[in-house]
């Protein structure tokens, strides 16, 4: 799993350097406008708790690669709350209808973020506990990219008004984080794989960073367009929101 690792790390390389993430650096657009994206990638946010729980874990796992699969998404299956508290604290739970929700999540300006979770399923449904793992580390990978960003952005929200974004910012980062410092990059490097299992493995990782590569031209478009249009960006409030003592 060792060359597996090592092409991911050169595949987060090239994905860091995308437009979107540039836009994310620039500091001539204000925080909150820079994450008006966010609001759009609801599909895949709230559907990644269920790609943990129904898809990528199994409840008899056949092997012990499957075991750290499922061990994996018990930590990633909750986060969701995170990010509704987010988007109320900037400001856009504003009154609209059911109706008017679903249109604009199933809208074609949101595809790309409903595309790349449906490529999500289909690429895990096939697959082993091992490359179920690549797919998981690619997967790690790209919303390390993301949420450093973010969480800078958090950090200059705090800063100027209080507001603590918990999805955006630092609380999620140390969690998506945490699998490297823990040991758990040294373990899959361990990992002996054959070599048909590898090139399968390198092609689901390929496969990955290109499905969220099609979201990232999405995700700064919609930044783009608002910056051109001069939408209202909501300013950040501190209204919490309450949830379950699970998810605290």
């Amino acid at each position: 799993m060792k060359s597996v690792l090592a092409h991911i790390m050169r595949k987060k390389r090239e994905y860091a350097l995308l437009p979107l993430f540039d836009i994310l650096r620039d500091d001539s657009i204000s925080p909150e406008q820079r994450l008006g994206f966010m609001p759009g990638f609801a599909f895949f946010i709230m559907a990644f708790g269920d790609l943990n729980k129904y898809v990528l874990r199994t409840d008899n796992p056949l092997d012990a690669c499957q075991e750290q699969v499922n061990m994996h998404t018990l930590e990633d299956d909750h986060h969701w709350p995170w990010y509704l508290e987010d988007l109320q604290k900037l400001g856009y739970d504003r009154p609209t209808t059911m109706v008017e929700s679903l249109r604009d999540l199933w809208s074609d300006e949101h595809r790309q973020a409903r595309l790349l979770m449906y490529r999500m399923c289909a690429m895990v449904d096939g697959a082993n506990g091992t490359e179920r793992l690549a797919i998981i580390e690619a997967i790690e990978e790209t919303g390390h990219v993301l949420f450093s960003l973010t969480a800078r952005l958090a950090h200059a929200i705090h800063g100027r008004t209080g507001t603590d974004l918990r999805y955006c910012g630092d609380f999620h980062l140390a969690l998506e984080s945490g699998h490297a410092q823990n040991g758990d990059h040294a373990e899959l490097a361990r990992i002996s794989l054959s070599e048909d299992l590898r090139l399968r493995c390198l092609t689901l990782v390929d496969q990955v960073f290109e499905a969220f590569t099609a979201w990232t031209y999405e995700a700064a478009d919609h930044i783009r367009r608002a910056s051109a249009d001069k939408l209202f960006i909501p300013p950040a409030i501190t209204a919490p929101i309450a949830y379950s003592a699970r998810f605290v």
